[in-house]
């Protein structure tokens, strides 16, 4: 996508300097900067901090983990252990293990001497493949837009805007390229529908008003930031006409864990019967799971997540401050489930899904 002009993506490998590079998220969307991977534990580090983020970015940044482990300690690396210690780096994200499971069983079967190389080759497939499946979806999604805009001048000819709300970021910078939720919107303003997007902020790590509004800015497309609790409020005065997330992992009967909040945003859309998308690649669909509320592990972050926000100060030097008391406990869940029966359908890269075992199925082959 578009940084500034520039077309980028999350992550690359530099033939130049032959780096691994990415873009540092956390000092978005006051401070863009790129920065270097040089050793495994950058990579684990940079999931662990957030500096890359969103499941299928986590899963396409641990490949190149792998990578980054075997040519600092050879291919005779244990393979098992850094797989292991990269899983540990965000448990909820299934795109993490998908990820892994994958390098792991192409390169068991190497011989010695050609697994390192064969690393980097897969981690760029992948990212290949990311990006590939991404824009899909975007397409799959542009269908749905398309129907919901031309519903609405239907029942109002003189509709000016599709008001669209997500929550967190599922944009570009959740992926590789163009993103899960975003892609539909991208697609949709590139033909020319009046896309308007309600951006929930995203508390307590404000990743729709940092990420997701910057994203939107670069690219043009219209967008208000709103509060996590206004989106109800919205949906009841006929503000919005879908609703679209992301997810980082998703069931085989179709619930969606996603960033906490998604779940109350769903409540509100089908009480108010606003369709509620969710977009993702199908290797977020974790078929050995079926009950999303009870067996999905919920990653609990950080207290200071809440207790401090990072922003400019009147110099306009970038600056973390704390926002409550410090006598107080805090609770940080990072995400929640949105049970199946909220969802209206899941947005892949092989098509528009219902969200149920049944029509989920046929996604488990190639």
């Amino acid at each position: 996508m578009q940084v500034n002009g520039q077309t980028l993506r999350t992550i690359w490998f530099d033939e130049d300097s032959g780096e691994i590079r990415i873009i540092d998220q956390t000092g978005l969307p006051h401070r863009f900067e790129t920065i270097c991977l040089g050793s495994f534990a950058d990579a684990c580090h940079a999931i662990e901090s957030m500096q890359v983020r969103g499941a299928p970015l986590i899963g396409i940044t641990a490949a190149f983990g792998v990578y980054l482990a075997l040519r600092e300690d050879g291919d005779g690396a244990d393979l098992e252990k850094i797989c292991q210690r990269l899983l540990q780096t965000r448990p909820t994200a299934i795109n993490l293990y998908w990820a892994l499971q994958r390098v792991r069983e192409h390169l068991l079967v190497l011989p010695a001497g050609k697994r390192c190389a064969a690393a980097l080759r897969l981690a760029r497939e992948l990212a290949d493949e990311d990006a590939a499946a991404c824009s899909a979806i975007g397409d799959h999604g542009l269908q749905l837009f398309e129907q919901a805009w031309q519903a609405k001048l239907r029942r109002d000819p003189a509709a000016q805007r599709l008001n669209v709300l997500t929550h967190c970021n599922a944009g570009w910078l959740a992926t590789v390229d163009w993103g899960t939720a975003l892609a539909p919107i991208y697609k949709a303003h590139a033909l020319g529908i009046p896309v308007h997007v309600w951006v929930d902020e995203t508390r307590p790590r404000n990743q729709g008003a940092f990420l997701t509004a910057w994203e939107l800015q670069q690219q043009g497309i219209a967008h208000t930031v709103i509060v996590d609790n206004a989106g109800g409020h919205l949906m009841q005065h006929g503000e919005v006409d879908l609703c679209i997330v992301g997810s980082d992992r998703t069931t085989a009967s179709g619930d969606v864990c996603n960033k906490i909040g998604t779940y109350l945003k769903a409540l509100a859309a089908h009480d108010n019967g606003i369709p509620f998308y969710v977009a993702l690649p199908v290797s977020t669909i974790d078929f050995a799971l079926d009950d999303g509320v009870r067996e999905i592990p919920i990653e609990q972050r950080h207290a200071s997540e809440v207790s401090h926000m990072q922003g400019l100060d009147e110099q306009g030097a970038l600056t973390r401050v704390q926002v409550m008391s410090g006598h107080s406990a805090v609770s940080n869940y990072g995400f929640d489930v949105t049970p199946a029966r909220l969802v209206t359908a899941l947005i892949t890269e092989r098509g528009v899904f219902a969200p149920s075992r049944e029509s989920l199925q046929v996604l488990q082959t190639p």
